[in-house]
């Protein structure tokens, strides 16, 4: 099985005027063949799943809960459509750890050895649900399957497309702790048109979801880790048209896009991303850094550029490399308006 050397971590910077600093990348090297990364993908199948019809009140007076007294005018996004039947937002927020199996610096999914990690992970599900008793809490595994990297590979692109199996492995674990998987993308020089597709039978499962890193989108060619990507609102319409798409093709539940934001340009005109039933777009604050940086983040790039949904990163070890720094516990996070519908760990 092919065991990738790791490259050192990639670290990327963004002003204090545009928020925190980013987390840390660690990327593989020398990516194997097409061939060898298909090895074990999944079966191209459908299967049919009936949900109940929607609460629509419910979905309602959860989504008013969630901005909870917040008088901008910048929340309840307007003209919101309900989703499809089996909507996971704002009925439930997901807690996720985040990483790569490859690599110990990469988040804490790949960090520690499996049954510790979905241990912690429990405990962390349980702090949210102490915190907020009136939101059930759903667990995730947010894995990255694209990762930027040092190397332009063979075909120059500087990104590395983990093996199918490795991907299996992820929802095996899942599995034991009923565990929604995200798969994550770093496309670096290579495109979202490129890269979403041959992920496509992996996302045909009714808990399989999807991220976008604008991070390491390199439009302009700079390799990944020099500086920060974008993503504009045409990506992001692909990508939810796309997944659309599958929901509609093979009756699945609303799949939940991710999309990281620390910075503006991050994220280019964000008021024309489309909304679908099919699809539920959570914007996450993905920045570390001191508390009053986080809440600066949060302010400018989430709550005044609202989209639909809002995600905000914890991380176990950047959040605190200034002393006397902490990382902000579920408490504090949940006074932040919107309230967050989806919690990452890293």
């Amino acid at each position: 099985m092919f065991a990738p050397l790791l490259l050192a971590t990639l670290t990327l910077f963004s002003s204090c005027k545009e928020g925190p600093k980013k987390s840390e990348k660690t990327a593989a090297a020398a990516p194997p063949t097409e061939a060898a990364a298909a090895a074990g993908a999944p079966a191209d199948t459908n299967t049919k799943v009936s949900y109940p019809p929607l609460d629509k009140a419910l979905y309602d007076s959860l989504n008013k809960r969630m901005i909870n007294g917040d008088t901008s005018g910048h929340w309840p996004v307007k003209k919101q459509p309900y989703p499809l039947p089996g909507a996971i937002l704002p009925f439930k927020r997901i807690v996720a750890y985040y990483g790569n199996l490859y690599s110990k610096k990469m988040g804490i999914l790949g960090e520690l050895p499996p049954t510790e990690m979905l241990a912690k992970l429990k405990g962390e599900v349980k702090h949210w649900e102490k915190a907020d008793p009136k939101t059930p809490v759903q667990p995730a595994l947010h894995y990255i399957c694209v990762v930027a990297q040092g190397d332009g590979g063979k075909d120059g692109k500087y990104r590395y497309r983990m093996p199918f199996k490795q991907i299996d492995s992820v929802l095996v674990l899942a599995k034991k702790i009923n565990a929604l998987v995200f798969l994550d993308v770093q496309v670096a020089l290579s495109n979202i048109r490129a890269e979403l597709p041959l992920l496509e039978p992996y996302l045909k499962k009714p808990n399989v979801h999807f991220g976008m890193d604008p991070e390491f989108s390199m439009k302009d060619g700079s390799k990944p880790g020099k500086k920060i990507g974008t993503y504009d609102a045409d990506d992001v319409n692909y990508v939810s048209g796309y997944l659309a798409d599958l929901v509609k093709k093979n009756s699945l539940p609303p799949k939940i896009l991710i999309v990281h934001r620390f910075t503006k340009k991050m994220v280019t005109n964000t008021p024309n991303i489309k909304l679908r039933p099919e699809v539920q777009v959570v914007m996450d604050m993905d920045g570390w850094g001191e508390p009053e940086l986080k809440a600066g983040t949060w302010r400018y790039f989430i709550h005044n550029e609202p989209v639909q949904f809002t995600g905000f990163k914890l991380f176990y070890k950047n959040d605190i490399k200034k002393a006397p720094n902490h990382m902000l516990t579920p408490e504090e996070v949940l006074k932040y308006k919107p309230q967050p519908n989806y919690i990452q760990y890293q």
